[in-house]
């Protein structure tokens, strides 16, 4: 297999999308793959969306869901920013050709792609579009069995924002921990969250993605220009700023 780019969580943010872009251009990648949610929370989701169309292939995330239909579970800075999302998809300043484009990849999306024994999700394998997979969950075996036992042998996934693997040894690695490529044991199973490259949550502002070669995986860390992030959002009265601030942090 060539190398692949595996990235996450875009959600508006088209300053972190083209920097881990630019980052991608010299790693020698053949495809690029996204694991949901391209929108929500960020100020540019129609520019975000229109480079989401030349990926390989995307798949459904739950904001992307919420765009189309009505969230659940959304805090209330999130609620407001899906629905201001869901204007801009709909009636975007470029014409009704492209909303309709737009609208039309979201609702095509798939919940899971699987490629022989690798399987791609944004959230889980037993579901794949909503279930928070934690690093704390490496303490509940019975939930990582469960999961454990839909994975062939690979799982990418998005979701909770945090970079790292699962092995079905029941451990987690932070990407942090992993100073140069993990390499798969074969007697074992792995889940691999790709962390997001719109809205880090590991106390690492910047982007996140992973490089897959087939046998092995990379994290790469990616800097961006947060503040140009942090003045649209500010500039968009239908955001919240703190969608903004929380970026400075990876929070």
């Amino acid at each position: 297999m060539t190398v692949r780019a595996i990235i996450s969580d875009i959600h508006g943010n088209l300053a972190a999308l083209e920097a881990v872009l630019e980052d991608i251009a010299v790693q020698n990648v053949s495809k690029i793959i996204c694991l949901g949610d391209t929108v929500g929370y960020g100020p540019e989701p129609c520019a975000c969306l229109d480079v989401a169309l030349g990926f390989e292939f995307s798949i459904l995330g739950n904001h992307d869901n919420s765009a189309l239909f009505d969230p659940e579970g959304f805090n209330s800075a999130a609620e407001q920013a899906i629905f201001w999302t869901r204007s801009q998809i709909e009636c975007g300043p470029d014409g009704p050709e492209a909303s309709r484009r737009r609208m039309e990849f979201l609702l095509n999306l798939p919940r899971v792609k699987r490629e022989n024994n690798i399987l791609y999700v944004h959230g889980s394998p037993r579901s794949p579009t909503t279930e928070y997979v934690f690093p704390e969950d490496a303490n509940h075996p019975r939930k990582l069995e469960k999961l454990f036992s839909l994975v062939p042998w690979i799982c990418f996934q998005g979701h909770t924002h945090v970079p790292g693997i699962f092995t079905s040894d029941m451990r987690f690695t932070r990407s942090a921990d992993i100073p140069d490529a993990f390499q798969f044991p074969t007697d074992q199973k792995a889940m691999i969250n790709v962390g997001s490259v719109g809205q880090p949550r590991d106390q690492d502002p910047r982007s996140c993605y992973v490089l897959f070669d087939g046998q092995s995986v990379r994290f790469r860390r990616v800097e961006y220009d947060i503040e140009r992030t942090v003045k649209a959002i500010e500039e968009e009265p239908e955001l919240d700023n703190f969608l903004g601030y929380r970026l400075r942090d990876g929070h």
